[in-house]
């Protein structure tokens, strides 16, 4: 993990204007979150999450990377922290529309979805990532969290 945020935050130096780049750190900083002691790592690592997230939009608010990225920020944040579901939904769908080939672009609507209550979203989601890629392990089990 370490080395792919010192990796992330090289990427910033070398060109700060690139959208992709932030977003990636953004989510890094929210898989920090998620990986240690969220009641500590959270006040630490999601205002940065935020704040790479607020750039990488200005930069390119029509990247579907930086709007997957808005969605898991969304989904991921307690709602007290600023966390939307619906924002987060809106979020990902955004991301859906212009690159349909990637299976986390449908995963990340189906926890949506799911989180929502709306299981007939949620499982159309994961048969359109099951499309993409039907011996992903990771697109396998969630849809056995679906369950």
């Amino acid at each position: 993990m370490d080395r792919a945020i010192d990796a992330a935050q090289r990427s910033i130096q070398l060109n700060d204007k690139s959208a992709d780049a932030h977003s990636l750190f953004a989510d890094l900083d929210g898989r920090r979150i998620s990986l240690g002691n969220a009641m500590f790592a959270g006040p630490k690592f999601g205002p940065k999450v935020k704040e790479e997230n607020v750039k990488a939009m200005a930069l390119d608010d029509k990247n579907p990377q930086v709007s997957a990225s808005l969605g898991r920020q969304y989904l991921m944040t307690p709602k007290m922290f600023g966390g939307d579901l619906t924002k987060a939904i809106e979020s990902f769908e955004k991301s859906v529309a212009p690159d349909t080939r990637q299976d986390e672009t449908y995963v990340w609507p189906a926890r949506a979805y799911k989180k929502q209550g709306d299981k007939a979203k949620a499982r159309d989601a994961i048969q359109h990532a099951l499309t993409l890629t039907p011996d992903s392990s990771g697109v396998q089990d969630a849809a056995n969290a679906l369950n």
